[in-house]
């Protein structure tokens, strides 16, 4: 099992910036990933950002996140951050942090621990 906290949301300026924090617990192992998800009333949550565990290596989405949006982790803490400049309207949501074993970090339905997600609202 692994446990995932996410803290750090909450109301911002268009233009402000927030940072995400996913605290990760219980048997993590190193071929996980750690991603970053984003839900808004009545859709999809749409992938954000990865972070595969043992190799730091990162993801992001292709729409407008890249070069806005930067996934990090602290080793010290298991605690992965969302970074998140230069915020719009548009990135109003639930952001949720997962973790699963899987093989396309862009897919939702590989992740089998959610957290219980965070709100960010971004005011226009």
């Amino acid at each position: 099992q692994v446990q995932l906290v996410e803290s750090g949301g909450g109301l911002v300026q268009a233009g402000g910036s927030l940072r995400l924090s996913c605290a990760v617990s219980g048997r993590i192992f190193g071929s996980y990933f750690v991603g970053w998800f984003r839900q808004t009333p009545g859709q999809e949550r749409k992938f954000v950002a990865a972070m595969g565990w043992a190799t730091g290596t990162t993801y992001y989405a292709d729409y407008s996140v890249q070069g806005r949006f930067t996934v990090s982790r602290d080793n010290a803490n298991d605690t992965v951050y969302l970074q998140m400049n230069s915020l719009t309207f548009e990135d109003t949501a639930v952001y949720y942090c997962a973790a699963g074993p899987s093989r396309r970090p862009d897919l939702a339905e590989r992740y089998d621990f959610w957290g219980q997600g965070t709100q960010v609202t971004v005011s226009s």
